[in-house]
């Protein structure tokens, strides 16, 4: 079936999952309670439908329960992880290691950290995206208290060596966090078979609501603490103060539930129609794939058309079909993409990447619409620029 606009910008978002609206619906109006309510059934009802989400999100990535904290967003989970742990470590260093190519909720953090007194170390990556290991160790101090890398990355979708970054962490007593918004529910994700000691979640990127994420922190081998960054009413085990969404936390355990169940052959499936779309559009000469073409998630692609724009293809591309441009654009000025910057595109081919990225509710017939949608539009931009 083909359905108009076509929607292949899963990574900035996805559309919420029926099931998933029909499982929140009741706690807007029916069970409407408070979670921090103790005195009465509603309170009840709420927190019980909270700890079971809870678990549903544990289960996803191998957890237990009683390691997840509901939050806003991943954003907000990303800010918890890292100014927390500089925060409550801050007497044994203040040395961060983090990658170029993460997303600014993290990039922005540590910026922010510097103002602190932090000292923040910026790996570059190799051309496919994963970073040197070898440099991620040699840079590694008495002071270095946290390695912050994401998962899988949102622009190029390639995939970091978790494990052996997680290795070197613990082999230097150093606390390792993982953005991991793009990679759950998508890949295979487990904390403990991975390493990871803090890891950030968020709803929405795995088909349930946003304003809703999670952060995992581990709580044996090592036991890991974290300075609070909002106070209140000391809710979530007093890591993270604020009423319970507890709808939206609903509609996050189901989701997690959903992609639990779902994952292995939705990502099969959604591998083989991007190799589709991906090998109809090298066709046209001049493109290339950017980032690594093995280690990367199932259902995304960037590519960089030589020779064009890709605001300018977005144009042409916009009113039917939806796709994310590998530039980052503000209204002062354009900007090429700092993750395609970083793994030392030109910018020249960084401003010439489109992000495709397919989804749960993708129809082949879709990706046909879009290879010919796409072909025309590199084609007319050439002949255009001649």
């Amino acid at each position: 079936m083909l359905n108009l606009p076509v929607y292949l910008d899963n990574n900035a978002t996805t559309a919420c999952d029926p099931r998933v609206v029909e499982a929140m619906l009741p706690y807007f109006t029916r069970f409407f309670g408070n979670a921090a309510s103790r005195n009465h059934s509603f309170g009840w009802q709420a927190k019980e439908a909270v700890d079971y989400a809870r678990e549903q999100v544990a289960e996803l990535i191998g957890a237990e329960p009683q390691e997840i904290i509901f939050t806003s967003g991943a954003t907000e989970a990303d800010n918890l992880a890292i100014k927390g742990v500089f925060e409550m470590y801050k007497n044994k260093g203040n040395h961060i290691i983090t990658v170029a190519t993460e997303h600014k909720a993290v990039l922005d953090t540590c910026k922010h950290l510097e103002k602190e007194g932090a000292y923040i170390t910026w790996l570059d990556t190799q051309p496919d995206g994963r970073i040197d290991l070898l440099a991620l160790e040699a840079a590694i101090q008495p002071s270095t208290i946290l390695i912050a890398v994401m998962y899988a990355n949102n622009e190029t979708g390639v995939v970091q060596s978790i494990r052996e970054i997680s290795a070197i962490a613990k082999k230097h007593g150093i606390i390792f966090f993982s953005d991991a918004v793009q990679a759950a529910g998508k890949i295979a994700v487990n904390v403990l078979e991975d390493g990871i000691d803090m890891m950030s979640l968020s709803a929405h990127k795995m088909y349930g609501p946003k304003g809703v994420g999670a952060l995992y922190v581990r709580r044996k081998n090592p036991r890991i603490k974290l300075t609070a960054q909002i106070d209140g009413g000391g809710h979530e085990r007093g890591i993270r103060s604020g009423t319970l969404n507890v709808p939206g936390i609903v509609g996050f355990g189901k989701a997690a539930e959903l992609a639990k169940n779902e994952m292995e052959p939705e990502g099969k499936r959604l591998s083989v129609w991007r190799n589709k779309l991906e090998d109809a559009l090298l066709q046209l000469g001049e493109v290339t794939i950017n980032g690594s073409a093995t280690h990367r998630l199932p259902h995304v692609s960037s590519l960089s058309f030589k020779f064009t724009e890709s605001e300018g293809l977005l144009m042409g591309l916009n009113k039917n079909v939806a796709l994310s441009a590998g530039s980052a654009c503000t209204s002062a000025s354009m900007e090429p993409s700092h993750v395609l910057k970083a793994m030392g595109l030109s910018d020249e081919m960084a401003f010439a990447a489109l992000r495709f990225a397919l989804g749960r509710f993708t129809t082949l017939e879709e990706i046909d619409y879009v290879i010919k949608k796409v072909t025309d539009a590199v084609r007319q931009y050439r002949v255009l620029s001649i």
